[in-house]
């Protein structure tokens, strides 16, 4: 039997933008490699919108603009480009190029963890985030359990903090404020 070994084509980021703007579902982009994303389920959807809700309505009138998995993330040093579930950018949006749908200086990211992702979410993502000099904040929301890790930039590295019951309240300390789990996990089931 003769295996058939197949040439993975590799595309420029110009390329993939190219491709990107007439697809019908989302694709990220790991360094020449295009990679299509997975669906979510409801709970990861309700999570999204519960906080993106609760952010809303806290930082009303503030310097803070607020992005949620529509808008792209660039990472120049990875060759990266990815759809993070939640963004905050602490003052005006930095565009990568001569559009306005890519951002590059995200200070807070927020990923919903699935089981097809949560690997990737917490690995070479986040080392990919670590580039990015604004970025302060990153935070995993499991969405089977009452779970976040919160990983917080300090001089001395990066700080983590875990949290695993409903009655726990996750201080932000790069947007100052403070959002119960109870409030992020307001209307979900936790069915596996």
């Amino acid at each position: 039997m003769t295996a058939i070994q197949t040439q993975k084509r590799y595309f420029s980021p110009t390329e993939y933008l190219e491709l990107e703007e007439v697809a019908a579902f989302r694709n990220e982009y790991h360094d020449g490699e295009i990679v299509p994303m997975t669906g979510g389920t409801a709970e990861h959807n309700q999570i999204a919108i519960n906080l993106v809700t609760y952010f809303q309505s806290l930082l009303k009138g503030k310097e803070y603009r607020l992005y949620v998995n529509d808008m792209r993330l660039w990472i120049p040093r990875y060759r990266e480009y990815t759809y993070p579930d939640v963004m905050l950018i602490d003052g005006k949006p930095v565009f990568e190029g001569d559009n306005r749908t890519t951002v590059i200086n995200p200070s807070v990211i927020i990923e919903v963890l699935s089981n097809s992702t949560k690997n990737y979410d917490k690995g070479e993502k986040f080392d990919y985030y670590r580039s990015i000099p604004e970025f302060k904040e990153y935070i995993l929301v499991e969405q089977y359990q009452p779970y976040v890790a919160q990983y917080k930039k300090t001089n001395e590295g990066w700080l983590l903090t875990e949290y695993e019951s409903l009655d726990s309240v996750l201080t932000m300390y790069a947007i100052a404020l403070q959002i119960p789990l109870s409030e992020i996990y307001d209307l979900v089931d936790f069915i596996r």
